[in-house]
């Protein structure tokens, strides 16, 4: 009987290290997990995480309720997130823009991108895309630069808040062109689209996710997609080497995170969750129909949303820190 008792304890005792008792290890998910998107719902980091959490509620037997927290560029429900018990009920819905830019415009931020998360993996990616209002008097990428260094900074152009993945399209896109138009920043993409539809904005960067139905429902004119290849989803738009700005290239990718903490079973029990949901034909035919792409299996899990964080830091830091040294900071 001791010896039974001594083995149990010793098989146990690694969890209880971690934090997870054997019977948690067992039954987790035990009742719903919290996905904290950092973006109000419409945006393209609200519709991804939609999408990635309908497919991993099926492959975990819970469901996972979305909340939208926005404002700051995203950084007050990263904030949220990093702060969330660790436990494995509550994941974030992270994009570039809250793990790489953020720490570059907020100085006070009160996550570290690097040790505040667990990286559970890539759950989607997709190039940026532009677009202009309607009653612009240009017809494509060409026309529409030559306007706007006309109007200068009369031109409005929104993004979805400093140091979010829309911002960072922006600034890539207006370094290409050799433009400087006033930057509007809004709490998401979701209003900043609705302004732009409505004719109060006159150009938009983002990822194509967001811009997809307002393209092809007319209401807008997309005028490049900043990737090598057409999108299927809206295939009238150029690229950004066919419009003669190759150097506007610009992948954006969405991840999940739990915090920092979390027990290492339930986040390979997250990253198994998530990678059967992407083997789900279902999510690509979503995103696909939206201008984005499930992550290749070589591109999945936790090691490799690290790696690309670690690489992608370093090589924004000089696009973000002029930015910043010349007035881009958070209103």
């Amino acid at each position: 009987m001791k010896k039974a008792i001594l083995l149990g304890a010793a098989l146990a005792a690694p969890l209880m290290l971690s934090g997870l008792s054997p019977l948690h290890a067992q039954t987790y998910p035990a009742h719903n997990i919290t996905m904290i998107v950092p973006f109000p719902a419409g945006g393209p980091s609200d519709i991804v995480a939609r999408i990635a959490a309908e497919g991993m509620s099926k492959q975990l037997g819970t469901n996972i309720v979305i909340e939208n927290v926005g404002g700051a560029g995203g950084t007050i429900g990263a904030t949220r997130a990093a702060e969330a018990k660790p436990d494995g009920y509550t994941v974030f819905a992270a994009s570039m823009g809250t793990i790489i830019a953020a720490p570059t415009f907020y100085p006070n931020l009160k996550y570290d991108s690097n040790n505040d998360f667990e990286p559970i993996g890539m759950s989607a990616n997709a190039p940026a895309a532009v677009s202009i209002k309607k009653d612009i008097p240009a017809r494509d990428l060409k026309e529409f630069v030559a306007w706007a260094r006309q109007k200068g900074v009369e031109v409005k152009q929104a993004h979805g808040g400093v140091g979010g993945t829309s911002h960072m399209a922006c600034l890539l896109f207006n370094q290409a062109v050799g433009i400087k138009p006033t930057q509007v920043a809004y709490r998401g993409m979701g209003p900043a689209m609705n302004d732009l539809m409505g004719g109060h904005i006159d150009v938009a960067c983002e990822q194509a996710v967001v811009m997809v139905g307002a393209i092809n429902g007319e209401k807008v004119n997309g005028i490049v997609v900043a990737g090598p290849k057409r999108l299927a989803a809206i295939p009238k738009v150029p690229t950004a080497p066919e419009a003669g700005v190759p150097d506007f290239q610009l992948n954006i990718w969405s991840g999940i995170y739990a915090p920092k903490g979390t027990p290492k079973e339930i986040v390979a029990k997250l990253a198994d969750a998530l990678d059967k949901a992407l083997d789900d034909p279902a999510t690509s035919e979503k995103l696909g129909n939206l201008g984005g792409t499930v992550p290749p299996k070589a591109e999945r899990g936790p090691d490799f949303l690290r790696k690309t964080v670690a690489s992608d830091i370093p090589r924004w830091a000089p696009i973000l820190k002029e930015a910043a040294a010349n007035g881009a900071t958070p209103n």
